[in-house]
């Protein structure tokens, strides 16, 4: 990790998001980035919105280390081992952040026609108050927050290569998240979410 003193607390009502540009070096992310996108088992799901079925718009992979299914829009996924890498990168998060991940939803968007709706992190596997730790790898995407009930409440934040984002507290029951669609080009981005599912 480059310095864990540089970290930026988004001053969010209803919120505790805490933002790390540089979590890990630039020499690091890369390596990351290179080993995670040509060994990680990628797959893509169908999903179905208002009854209709589509390629879910980027490819996904579910590590864990206690066996846990993760489910959300109606998919089911089943988790591979941690490799080497995920655990270096679990180790170095749970360093600064008071929490043991038990799993990590990996997220590979492929251009920038893949995207992630909005949505929370609320599933009731993750438990009440769920901590999410988001890497960044990749080609920058932004990431935008609207609060759930008072409309003039948003945010837009430029997820940078190696960065980390840190959701906790009761943000996913205020707040909902999407990385949107965008037709600048746009090289490949990797996103782990840690998560603990008990």
């Amino acid at each position: 990790m480059d310095s864990a003193s540089v970290k930026k607390t988004l001053e969010l009502q209803d919120a505790e998001i805490t933002y790390y540009p540089t979590f890990f070096s630039k020499e690091q992310a890369d390596i990351y980035f290179e080993v995670l996108r040509g060994t990680f088992p990628w797959q893509q799901d169908e999903i179905t919105l208002f009854g209709k079925t589509y390629p879910q718009p980027r490819l996904t992979a579910l590590f864990g280390n206690n066996g846990k299914s993760y489910s959300y829009s109606n998919i089911t996924m089943q988790p591979h081992p941690f490799t080497p890498e995920l655990l270096q990168i679990k180790t170095t998060i749970e360093k600064e952040v008071d929490a043991q991940f038990t799993t990590c939803l990996a997220n590979l968007y492929r251009n920038g026609k893949d995207s992630n709706g909005w949505h929370s992190d609320d599933e009731k596997e993750l438990g009440q108050n769920p901590i999410i730790a988001s890497v960044s790898l990749g080609a920058p995407r932004f990431f935008h927050l609207k609060h759930n009930t008072n409309k003039t409440l948003k945010h837009k934040l430029l997820l940078e290569h190696g960065s980390l984002l840190l959701m906790q507290g009761k943000t996913q029951h205020f707040w909902q998240h999407q990385i949107p669609k965008t037709a600048k080009k746009i090289e490949e981005r990797i996103n782990l979410t840690f998560r603990i599912i008990a």
